[in-house]
């Protein structure tokens, strides 16, 4: 059974992350304890609200400084919604301009569309060679958000390099906009996989799969 660390920060939907995980077999722990966030098989940092503010929380507790170890080590981190918006340089809300972990270059603004909130089912563009959207071609996941990242320019084509590209996967309302990335031991949905199902708990299960 793996392991699995939610990133308790004050931010997220904790229990139903953790519900949903348990459901797909993996032994879960919501804590910001440094030991069990380093030691899990892999990490969640779920996320909901605003960037800075998410951003403030997860420093109150040494939350980018742990990511960062655990990348550096190869051991695999999963963002949730604002989870995965905070893996980025910035966040531009209300013409507040916060930093983000960095991780990912690109920058989280408002979408352009004729409704916001983005609030429901939709289905994604996933890319050849997908691990975490493998089984799942046509299925509908479930967003709660304004705010994306409409730009990825690590995704761009561009001259080779030794690095793998990140797969990106792609959703469109007004904007298109990044809704999962997968990238070496980081991925990341936009959307929340603990409220999408059966297509959801498959999403979760491709992911402990991948965990050492």
């Amino acid at each position: 059974m793996k392991k699995v660390t939610i990133l308790d920060y004050g931010s997220g939907n904790l229990r139903s992350a953790e519900r949903a995980l348990s459901r797909v077999g993996a032994d879960v722990t919501v804590t910001a304890d440094p030991q069990s966030v380093l030691d899990a098989d892999g990490l969640v940092v779920p996320g909901v609200g605003a960037f800075a503010a998410c951003m403030d929380g997860l420093r109150a507790v040494d939350g980018p400084r742990m990511i960062g170890r655990r990348l550096a080590g190869g051991r695999p981190v999963l963002g949730i919604c604002v989870g995965m918006q905070i893996l980025f340089d910035r966040g531009v809300e209300h013409g507040h301009d916060a930093e983000g972990c960095g991780e990912w270059p690109g920058v989280v603004e408002q979408l352009e569309a004729p409704v916001l909130p983005h609030m429901g089912w939709n289905t994604v563009e996933a890319p050849e060679g997908t691990v975490l959207f493998d089984g799942l071609a046509d299925q509908r996941f479930y967003f709660v958000h304004s705010y994306g990242v409409r730009d990825f320019p690590l995704a761009a084509d561009g001259p080779p390099t030794p690095l793998a590209k990140p797969k990106v996967t792609w959703a469109e309302h007004g904007d298109r906009f990044v809704a999962g990335v997968e990238n070496g031991a980081l991925s990341a949905t936009q959307f929340h996989p603990e409220k999408s199902g059966d297509a959801g708990a498959q999403l979760l299960t491709n992911w402990l799969q991948t965990l050492d």
